[in-house]
């Protein structure tokens, strides 16, 4: 827990908060500057960490594997025509445990790396923002497409890196953002397509044999989570994307 809350901070402060502590310990360390910088009072550190506090669940939400996973589920949960089963709670519940197991050797290597060299004292906050923030910018590198990439460059007007490890990462978050929709849209889609044979089969029985006043999804739903129950559905399309990030 104290792993996951360290690099949480490092995160939120990556994507452009920057504070620091003069007194006390908070977060389970403390960030005292140096001599000549200026230090924060203990009443305004604790408004900048409660203002980071609730930037904390957009960042989970969008630079994480929980975006491609949300938007997979709900078109899941779509095509099979349940409405409302499993709930909301159940997907989100299920996409943030898959996020911490795809996400668990980056938040590792950014404790590492950034915040316990920070907590023995070893390096200055900057340093261990920069450090810290490594891991994640390879992530997201890794998954990100050079065509968003290159919108973002443009509307910032950012000349582009050497190298993609260079790259900012106001720069790669939005575009990481952008890369995970269409994935998650594309495998949404490949999803879509044999249930959506099943209701054309149904409709065109339905309407053959003159039964126009029962609605053709009444009758297809059923066979939709019959197929779906009969080929193990869900350890396919949870095996599916959570290999999808170690195969990248």
């Amino acid at each position: 827990m104290k792993q996951a809350r360290s690099v949480l901070t490092l995160l939120l402060v990556s994507s452009g908060a920057s504070w620091a502590q003069d007194s006390g310990s908070l977060l389970g360390v403390s960030l005292t500057p140096s001599k000549n910088s200026a230090s924060l009072g203990v009443p305004m550190q604790i408004i900048v960490v409660l203002t980071l506090l609730t930037v904390l669940p957009a960042v989970v939400m969008t630079v994480t594997p929980f975006l491609r996973i949300t938007v997979v589920l709900h078109f899941l949960r779509q095509a099979l025509g349940t409405q409302t089963t499993p709930s909301n709670q159940v997907l989100i519940g299920l996409s943030l445990f898959l996020t911490l197991l795809i996400m668990q050797p980056v938040v590792g290597e950014m404790y590492d790396k950034g915040w316990k060299p920070l907590e023995q004292g070893q390096v200055t906050w900057r340093q261990a923002l920069d450090d810290g923030s490594k891991p994640l910018r390879t992530f997201l590198v890794r998954y990100v497409r050079e065509k968003d990439v290159r919108l973002f460059l443009e509307v910032s007007h950012t000349p582009a890196p050497a190298r993609p490890s260079d790259l900012a990462l106001s720069v790669l978050m939005p575009a990481y953002v952008i890369s995970e929709l269409k994935t998650g849209f594309q495998i949404g889609a490949v999803l879509y397509l044999p249930f959506l044979v099943i209701d054309l089969v149904v409709a065109s029985v339905t309407l053959s044999i003159g039964m126009v006043q029962l609605p053709p999804v009444m009758l297809s739903a059923p066979f939709k989570i019959l197929l779906f129950v009969l080929v193990d559905g869900w350890n396919l399309v949870i095996g599916s994307l959570v290999r999808s990030f170690y195969q990248t």
